[in-house]
């Protein structure tokens, strides 16, 4: 049976079509659907740890647990901080099925890509969308980090893959987790199904929201034993550390 829906009916193109901006309705003016003064008023993350992307008062600076404790992952890239009005279009996209919503912030995110590309990012090889459980799959009917994947590969033109990584445990949901519940929840929760796609190669997880870290930290060592050669992390948006603006 196929959960994921399939992309290309489901989420229309809107390539060369006169759009209305999904935030404010007026019209778009651009190859996507979204106005440019909407555009500049998303909360852009300018100012994060430039290891694992935490909203930082200052630019250039490494966080203190990265220093302290550098993370499997090389780099998080993400255009944007968890406020509103991205924390509202990732939760319809996540939990209402509203799948244009996704494709454009996908589209933004392969936007933001392009330009770090273009400074000297390195680009990965593979993308690995992070898995979701059968049970939770077969509950929602998608797995949102497997459409951002395919968007973004279609995008970047980067293979990307839903095969090589497994949810092999049904864990209790992260959300409302601390840091310490959330890595104990993710043990031995997933699994590498083909090493030898990812032996000697850079790969970029893939996912909505990072919150803590503990699920690309946990995927990430994962695939470092399994043999890939540098894992980055490619997501919508990242949460500040709670009680923090």
């Amino acid at each position: 049976m196929h959960c994921q829906p399939q992309l290309k009916i489901l989420v229309y193109n809107w390539l060369f079509n006169n759009h209305a901006c999904l935030l404010c309705n007026e019209a778009a003016e651009q190859p996507y659907p979204l106005c440019v003064a909407c555009e500049s008023e998303l909360p852009w993350l300018d100012d994060r740890c430039q290891v694992c992307a935490l909203p930082l008062p200052m630019h250039g600076l490494v966080c203190g647990q990265c220093s302290r404790r550098p993370p499997a992952f090389y780099r998080v890239e993400a255009p944007w901080h968890y406020g509103f009005p991205v924390d509202a279009l990732v939760t319809r996209f996540k939990h209402n099925s509203q799948w244009p919503l996704g494709r454009l912030l996908a589209q933004l995110l392969g936007r933001w890509l392009i330009h770090r590309f273009d400074e000297g990012l390195p680009r990965p090889a593979l993308l690995l969308p992070v898995p979701l459980s059968r049970r939770r799959l077969r509950q929602r009917g998608y797995n949102q980090a497997g459409m951002l994947g395919n968007w973004l590969a279609q995008q970047l033109g980067i293979s990307c893959s839903e095969q090589v990584l497994t949810r092999t445990l049904d864990t209790p949901a992260q959300q409302g987790l601390k840091a310490k519940a959330r890595k104990r929840n993710l043990r031995q929760a997933f699994a590498v199904h083909d090493s030898s796609l990812i032996a000697g190669r850079h790969v970029a997880l893939v996912d909505d929201v990072l919150t803590t870290g503990a699920t690309a930290q946990a995927l990430a060592s994962l695939l470092l034993k399994a043999g890939a050669r540098r894992v980055d992390v490619y997501c919508l948006a990242r949460t500040a550390k709670p009680g923090s603006a």
